[in-house]
């Protein structure tokens, strides 16, 4: 394995145990796009994250500025939900304080920006990331690598065989593996990483093991 220079860690239950109820979120904004007559209530949404279906709302040219408010204001009321009171997951603050100064550190969230610098700040880890990504940086969410490819460019001195990231779902591992990055999942579903045609060097069920995959 090639010498790891840069770690990009996603943000929900990799670093923070929140309790975002993502299900929740995805009916409710196909609940929205399909009464607005955006989308068709026979899609199958089943392989779509609520990013994916936002963008296949764009798609069809349908969308006002006010349901792109709309269905945002959706998404983050569930959002604020659900980071109430999220805490570090177990681990991660040594595991931090072990790769400080000596890797770039990255976090990668779909969530909105302000919501993850707070999250980070109440648990008094922000100070430790080199860059932080949300999805208001993006040009597209994950499981698209866009973001992915934009932290290859600001941190262009670090090819992209020498970063390693880490996340518990199969949009982390598609977005990391699209970009040519390699993928560490923590307690992440195996099934469900198999059949989206992800497939991590490891499936570690504590965070602290991410640093036998980082020496190089």
């Amino acid at each position: 394995m090639n010498e790891i220079k840069g770690i990009i860690f996603d943000m929900d239950n990799t670093l923070l145990s929140s309790s975002i109820n993502f299900a929740t979120m995805k009916e409710a904004v196909f609940s929205y796009l399909t009464e607005k007559k955006i989308l068709s209530e026979s899609m199958d949404i089943d392989k779509l994250t609520t990013g994916m279906l936002i963008d296949r709302a764009m798609e069809t040219g349908s969308m006002s500025v006010d349901n792109i408010t709309e269905v945002w204001k959706i998404v983050e009321s569930i959002e604020v939900v659900g980071m109430q009171g999220a805490k570090l997951e177990q681990g991660v603050l040594p595991l931090l304080e072990q790769l400080v100064g000596k890797y770039t550190l990255v976090v990668i969230t779909n969530n909105a920006m302000k919501a993850a610098q707070t999250a980070l700040t109440e648990n008094h880890i922000l100070h430790y990331f080199d860059l932080v990504i949300g999805r208001e940086s993006m040009s597209a969410m994950k499981p698209s690598p866009a973001s992915f490819h934009a932290v290859l460019e600001q941190f262009d001195h670090i090819a992209s065989e020498q970063w390693l990231s880490i996340g518990d779902s199969w949009i982390d591992g598609k977005a990391s593996g699209d970009a040519g990055i390699a993928f560490i999942a923590y307690r992440a579903d195996s099934s469900k990483l198999k059949a989206m045609g992800v497939t991590p060097l490891a499936n570690i069920h504590h965070i602290e093991e991410l640093a036998n995959y980082i020496r190089g």
